[in-house]
């Protein structure tokens, strides 16, 4: 850490910790979460390859 502006340092450390800190929870509560009644079960269609080396 440079000894001219510490406290500079510190406020750029905190600001980037804060704006780190509110990006994530955003991006964690953005998302919706599906409802169960809206939801129907999906099967999914596999087709198996058989690979003759």
């Amino acid at each position: 850490m440079p000894q001219m502006m510490p406290m500079s340092w510190f406020t750029l450390f905190t600001m980037f910790s804060a704006t780190l800190i509110l990006f994530a929870l955003t991006n964690y509560y953005t998302k919706v979460p599906a409802s169960s009644l809206l939801t129907t079960k999906k099967t999914i269609m596999t087709k198996t390859l058989n690979w003759k080396w």
